[in-house]
Formats: structure tokens, sequence, C-alpha cells
């Protein structure tokens, strides 16, 4: 398994490395084949434009997933799952807001952006159920709470 982390950002609004490897190797436990996933930590204007251009809603949201498409030969040699993108400004923000400690917040975001590139989605009530369910269980075993006891549910993006 392959964490890559790059900083387009401040690297003090962000954790550090180390951390963000572990939340997503948990995330990532059950995944036996090898696997690549980068993770960039971003300012909200490049987020903004991610947003713009990918998902037509304007301003930063809090994180991104990006799965990776590629053909067969080249999906057997490169093993690679996805990117993910997560806005610092929007997290440590939300963090505050939510009331939640900066590295629970952080966490769930890794954790979410994870799920998404393993398949899972929150569109439907069962689909968001099933997520949720899974983030919870590796949020417990990463020794936070619950980050939906407040009646986040399936509201993951601004």
């Amino acid at each position: 398994m392959k964490i890559t982390i790059q900083y387009a950002t401040d690297k003090k609004l962000a954790p550090a490395k180390t951390l963000i490897c572990k939340w997503a190797k948990q995330a990532l436990a059950d995944k036996t084949d090898k696997t690549d996933v980068t993770i960039r930590i971003v300012n909200n204007s490049e987020m903004a434009t991610l947003n713009q251009t990918y998902r037509h809603k304007s301003g930063p949201t809090n994180v991104l997933s990006f799965p990776a498409v590629l053909p067969p030969p080249a999906a057997e040699k490169y093993h690679l799952l996805g990117d993910i993108v997560i806005c610092a400004e929007v997290v440590n923000r939300e963090a505050v807001e939510q009331q939640k400690t900066p590295h629970a917040h952080w966490a769930h975001m890794v954790v979410h952006g994870i799920f998404h590139l393993l398949g899972y989605d929150h569109v439907n009530d069962d689909e968001a159920e099933q997520m949720e369910k899974r983030e919870i269980e590796v949020m417990h075993k990463l020794g936070f709470a619950n980050p939906y006891k407040d009646g986040e549910h399936s509201n993951h993006h601004e």
C-alpha cells in the first residue's frame, strides 16, 4: 500500500503526514491487494476550482474523491485506487462549527474520501446508511467518536 501526501497549502493548516497515512490505512484495512492513493491538501482557491470544474458547484468543499479509471493493462500494473483532495481551510472551519476536534474531523474526511474511492456513496438513504456505518466502524477503530452523532448524516459536501 502506498499513500502519497501532497501539501499545496501551508502545512501548519493540516495534520502531519504520519497521521493522515494512519487514518487512510485504517480505512483501507480490508483491502488485500496493492493500492496506491494520493491525498492532496489544498487551499480554498484550488478546491473551489475543482468543485466548479467537476461538480459544477461554486465555492470550496471539504473533500473530493477522484477514483482512478485505468484500462486493464495499466490497472494491473499500477494498482491506483485514486486521488483525494481535502481543503484545509474548510475542514478546519467545519471542525470548529461542528464542535469537533480538528483531528477527529480530519480523520473523518480522510476516511470518507477513501470510502468514495472504494465505491461507497451517499446519493440515496440506503447507500448513505451503509457508507456511514462503515465510516463509524473505522473511526471507532481509530479512537474517535461517531462523526454523525449530531445529525451530520449525508451532508458531506458544502
